[in-house]
């Protein structure tokens, strides 16, 4: 079977940067299935993207399908015809939808029986006659969330298509796709190189873009070059480069010739907290940062050009004539906030709306106070050093610098605290009540900042479930997803011992009456503990420890990794299996009885030598273990649960639990509970698998 390298490009204008590669990803992706469930047989595919094209290049792919033989299983001969030996109406739909009569068909048996059979061979059909097809459908499936239409054209896509090419080795494959027809004709960069190429076959591709169009097609290739040379600079200047992956990447969406360059702007600038010209740099002019080895901000920065200049100091000249006026309105709102302390902000968070049920930025901002200094208390944090923290977490977003560069926020709160000489906790926490901001993310480093990044989300979860507003799907415009789990990785990480109920009722507490869902503390707790779920399944706990975990409702997020920690701890142990066993079979017994069960087991009626053994060591066990639950220490409380392996399976090989004798039914099954209430302190073991 003969076969050839195939390529597909589709140039266009230029392309969103932040969606290039999912863009290629999705179309190499989409393509590869297509070809498999046409049944062409092909070797590796790669992706190549540029701001002006999208392309895939296969190796090895047959020329034609291969001859199949296809069957088609119709009803049984029994289902399919009558007791006169008249065929049923199913048998005549099967046959009709395979495009034969009924005697045409085959019989199928089996030891099960025998039913009608289609069979026919397909002729495998050429390639070329497919990949159009293939390729559009392939083109229809990119994760595009709105398309364009250009000219007077009813085409849609992601930006206007100017050329289209389908090759398979030397051949053109005649098509129209998005309103253009197939040729041999690519573009090359748009200021240098050949401005048109004509492609004789397949494999010249991505090597004649290089060579003479002056574009490096090949993604990774363009990423790690710019990487590589920005790092470079970066040494020669004696500094370290600030390569933020996304950045990165838009970069690297953004040119198809890349040029790496260094500019400078005035030293002055660095007045300005280093955050603000950053963002500046990245944000808006998809600059590199370089800072000195001591971790300052330098006055140089670098960035990527997509044309290699015979003048590049003209370039630099440019790029430094364009970054000097966002450096200077940088300073100017740094200059004119710090004209009043921030707390003078404070009244204008009555003019802002955070939600219109809840009230204003100021309303927030009261709750939030007044929580952080509950918190504080709570978990051993300066009490007055919160509530400040909490009375001007919002104030700085009333700022000129924050209200211009908006990722600032908080950062902008921390310098302007600072500034005013509040106290250095207070500054900080303004800073890392955003924390953390996503999976991953740095956690607060002081006690009063945890107090304050908690307080400012739980005031929104228990204030959105409050009003009736959860997620739904893939909606959740207040982010309360993020926050649960931020709440969650503060608590449990740095052991702080806060209650999630606990937490939620002081919270609703504060909003007195604006609140009208009843039971929104209960569904804020359950979402949260739902974010564990999640986030220990990331971990590598399994989904049945977990589970047994849950069964037992811990609300302290630190209890419940101790407990997570210990029955994952238990499952190593040789008794484990043994004694899940155990809590299954008693779980069950307790299940189907109808007894009322007292508190305490009655000695006087344990007979068996096995049971009044098992008596004995619970209660024995009992008063160690009850200081051990007490301080969360559940591993090893489970160890030490696991030592009855051995008298347990004794009294379930001995003893008949069910029997007649009401008062030593009840009695055993008593102890039976004892022995399961033991490991529900921790968990429902009975639930593991």
């Amino acid at each position: 079977m003969t076969k050839q390298t195939f390529l597909v490009e589709i140039g266009t204008e230029e392309l969103p940067p932040k969606a290039l590669r999912s863009l290629a990803q999705s179309f190499a992706d989409h393509f590869i299935t297509e070809l498999n469930d046409a049944h062409l047989s092909h070797g590796n595919l790669k992706w190549f993207a540029t701001p002006r094209r999208l392309a895939l290049q296969v190796t090895d792919l047959s020329t034609t399908q291969a001859d199949r033989i296809i069957e088609k299983r119709g009803p049984a001969i029994t289902q399919a015809y009558d007791a006169l030996g008249k065929a049923t109406k199913a048998a005549e739909s099967w046959a009709c939808g395979c495009g034969i009569t009924l005697d045409q068909a085959e019989r199928l048996r089996t030891e099960k029986g025998e039913w009608l059979l289609y069979r026919a061979q397909i002729k495998g059909q050429s390639a070329t006659s497919l990949l159009p097809r293939l390729v559009n459908t392939a083109l229809s499936k990119l994760p595009i969330p709105k398309l364009m239409r250009w000219g007077d054209k009813s085409t849609q896509f992601v930006r206007p298509v100017h050329t289209v090419t389908l090759l398979l080795g030397n051949e053109l494959i005649p098509g129209t796709l998005l309103g253009v027809d197939s040729a041999r004709l690519i573009r090359g960069h748009r200021f240098m190189g050949e401005a048109t190429l004509t492609l004789d076959n397949a494999e010249q591709y991505p090597q004649i873009l290089l060579t003479r169009g002056s574009v490096i097609a090949d993604y990774e290739t363009r990423k790690a070059q710019i990487k590589s040379q920005i790092e470079q600079t970066a040494q020669t200047l004696g500094g370290i480069a600030d390569i933020d992956e996304d950045l990165l990447e838009e970069v690297t969406s953004l040119v198809e010739w890349p040029v790496v360059l260094t500019a400078s702007f005035e030293k002055k600038f660095l007045l300005v907290p280093a955050e603000a010209l950053v963002h500046t740099m990245k944000a808006d002019q998809k600059y590199f940062p370089v800072y000195d080895q001591v971790g300052q901000l330098s006055s140089n920065f670098i960035f990527v050009a997509n044309i290699a200049s015979k003048d590049p100091q003209q370039i630099i000249a440019g790029n430094e004539k364009v970054i000097r006026p966002r450096l200077a309105d940088a300073e100017f709102f740094f200059n004119t906030d710090r004209q009043k302390p921030l707390v003078d902000y404070l009244p204008r968070l009555e003019s802002v709306l955070f939600q219109q049920q809840l009230g204003t930025l100021r309303d927030k901002t009261d709750r939030i106070s007044a929580l952080s200094g509950w918190i504080a208390e709570q978990i051993g944090a300066d009490i007055p050093h919160a509530i400040r923290a909490g009375l001007l977490s919002k104030c700085d977003l009333m700022t000129n610098m924050v209200f211009e560069f908006t990722e600032t926020q908080g950062v902008m709160g921390m310098h302007y605290a600072r500034h005013d000489g509040e106290d250095e906790q207070v500054a900080l926490a303004l800073y890392e009540q955003y924390l953390p901001r996503f999976s991953g993310d740095l956690l607060p480093s002081k006690p009063v900042s945890c107090a304050l990044a908690i307080a400012d989300k739980i005031d929104t979860l228990v204030g959105i479930f409050g009003i009736g507003q959860p997620p739904k799907g893939d909606k959740d415009p207040f982010a309360l997803r993020r926050a649960a789990l931020g709440v969650l990785r503060i608590i449990t990480l740095n052991k702080l011992p806060l209650d999630l109920q606990t937490l939620s009722q002081q919270a609703e507490r504060l909003y007195g009456s604006k609140l009208i869902n009843k039971k929104g503390v209960n569904e804020v707790v359950e979402f949260m503990l739902g974010r564990f779920r999640a986030w220990y399944q990331e971990e590598g706990h399994s989904v049945d420890t977990i589970q047994a975990v849950l069964a037992c409702h811990p609300t302290k997020p630190a209890d419940f990794d101790a407990r997570i920690k210990a029955v994952s701890h238990f499952r190593t142990l040789d008794a484990a299996v043994a004694l899940t066993a155990a809590n299954k079979r008693v779980s069950n017994i307790l299940a189907k009885s109808t007894d009322i069960l007292p508190d305490d087991v009655d000695v006087s009626l344990l007979t068996d030598p096995a049971e009044l053994t098992l008596a004995t060591d619970l209660i024995a066990l009992s008063d160690q273990l009850e200081p051990l639950f007490a301080s969360g220490r559940y591993q090893e409380a489970l160890s030490k649960l696991a030592a009855l392996r051995e008298v347990v399976d004794r009294f379930f090989d001995n003893v008949m639990v069910m029997v007649e004798d009401n008062s030593v039914r009840i009695n055993r099954l008593t102890l039976l509970n004892k022995l399961r209430a033991l490991f529900l302190k921790i968990a429902d073991i009975s639930l593991l698998r």
